[in-house]
């Protein structure tokens, strides 16, 4: 995995299959999180997913229960998400230190 930031998106697509989800859902999951700040077109979200896939970050599972193509995060995700979580904690940390709250 090469460094740099993820994007917002990407991180969020991540966080959310650490559960079994189809894309639809997938699409619910950011919305909510976001409280509506963040909103994916399905073209938008199936490309990520794609591009996910050829990483090796996610991987079709059947844990959804349904006819929907389903997607899980794979080690190589989780190893991607925590990566991104701790460069966000290291940014947070030193910009409250610089701005001092």
């Amino acid at each position: 995995m090469k460094g740099g930031a993820l994007t917002e998106v990407t991180f969020y697509i991540l966080l959310s299959l650490y559960t079994p989800k189809h894309g639809y859902a997938v699409m619910q999951f950011i919305e909510e999180k976001t409280g509506g700040r963040l909103s994916l077109g399905a073209g938008t979200l199936y490309g990520a997913l794609n591009s996910l896939q050829e990483k090796g970050w996610i991987e079709p599972c059947d844990g959804s229960g349904s006819r929907k193509k389903a997607y899980l995060i794979t080690s190589q995700g989780k190893a991607a998400a925590e990566k991104e979580l701790e460069r966000i904690r290291e940014l947070a940390e030193t910009a409250a230190g610089i701005i001092g709250v």
